[in-house]
C-alpha cells in the first residue's frame, strides 16, 4: 500500500515504515502528525485519485536536521566586489507509521 500525499507544498510518495525528509515542520521528536492532503492511494486492490481518497497518513517527527551547505557567491570582475552567502535548510525526520 501507498500514498502520494502533499507536505508543506511537495508531493512524497510514502509506505508505511517509511523514514522521510520533508521541509521544516513545526514540533518536537515524538510528536504525530497526520496528514489529509492525499492526492493518491493504493490498497493493492482499490485504486483512489482526486475527491474520492478518504485515506489520511499518519507519522511520527524522528529528527531535525539540516541540509548540506548551499553557497551563493556573487562576483564582478575588475571591481572588487565579491560577496559570499552560505545557508543550510533545515528539513524533519519523519516515519510513516500508519495508512489508513
Amino acid at each position: 500500500m501507498f500514498a502520494i500525499v502533499k507536505i508543506a507544498g511537495q508531493q512524497f510518495k510514502v509506505k508505511q515504515g517509511q523514514n522521510l525528509y520533508v521541509p521544516h515542520i513545526e514540533g518536537k521528536a515524538g510528536d504525530t502528525l497526520e496528514f489529509t492532503d492525499v492526492l493518491l492511494s493504493d490498497n493493492g486492490d482499490t485504486f483512489s485519485a482526486g475527491t474520492d481518497v478518504k485515506v489520511k497518513v499518519k507519522a511520527e517527527i524522528v529528527d531535525e536536521v539540516q541540509g548540506d551547505k548551499v553557497i551563493a557567491f556573487k562576483m564582478k570582475r575588475r571591481k572588487g566586489f565579491r560577496k559570499k552567502h552560505g545557508h543550510r535548510t533545515l528539513f524533519t525526520q519523519i516515519k510513516v507509521t500508519d495508512i489508513a
